[in-house]
């Protein structure tokens, strides 16, 4: 449906609740899912974002969501951006 596997897909989560000085258990959580999927994952200060092959993205992020709500999300904001020059 108009993307093949080449073309790169951002998904950038927010995970609830906020804990300081570092990611809390339900942030770890959704991370190595990710990693475990071979998405690239970015860490900053108010969010992750995972980029990889749109398959690859979209076919990880139910897990992501689940692994931050069995760790203790409370509320977990998604954005997906998907980059058609880059196939």
């Amino acid at each position: 449906m108009g993307h093949d596997g080449g073309v790169t897909t951002t998904a950038e989560f927010t995970i609830e609740p906020f804990v300081d000085g570092a990611p809390g258990p339900h942030v770890q959580a959704a991370i190595a899912v990710a990693e475990e999927a071979g998405l690239e994952v970015e860490v900053g200060p108010f969010g992750t974002s995972v980029t990889g092959e749109t398959p690859a993205v979209v076919s990880t992020v139910d897990a992501v969501l689940r692994a931050a709500v069995e760790h203790g999300a409370t509320r977990v904001s998604l954005q997906l951006t998907v980059d058609p020059t880059s196939g």
